[in-house]
């Protein structure tokens, strides 16, 4: 079994990299309502899951060191989409609840899962691919 890399998840690091090239150097110049409104919430998971499931490995609240299981993925992306799009805008007044974000967490979700467990899912990748 191979061990899940966590902060150094390649898909974790793309998607980090991906986030701040599209939050500082995209969205100022380029006009696009995907960039400006739901790029970002699409890298939701492989960007916020990688440092959370490693703090519930140090605290010992996570057993091993698998790839998210799409249970971990699902629990996330509906406690997420609670908190950002429901309680959020009761909270901070110019936070506005999206059915959307919650949507693009949802795909970004299924993708990095599908990704994450690659192996699993009948995906061949030889080891000098990776």
């Amino acid at each position: 079994m191979i061990s899940f890399r966590y902060f150094r998840d390649r898909l974790f690091l793309l998607a980090c990299s991906l986030y701040a090239l599209n939050r500082w150097l995209l969205k100022p110049r380029v006009h696009s309502p995907f960039l400006h409104d739901h790029f970002n919430d699409l890298l939701l998971i492989p960007c916020a899951l990688p440092p959370l499931l490693l703090m519930q490995r140090w605290l010992g609240l996570r057993d091993d060191d698998r790839a998210p299981s799409a249970g971990e993925i699902a629990l996330y992306v509906v406690v997420w989409s609670i908190l950002f799009e429901v309680i959020g805008p009761h909270l901070m007044p110019w936070a506005v609840g999206d059915v959307w974000d919650a949507v693009a967490y949802a795909a970004g979700g299924v993708l990095a899962g599908l990704w994450w467990n690659r192996r699993g899912v009948g995906f061949r990748v030889k080891r000098h691919e990776l």
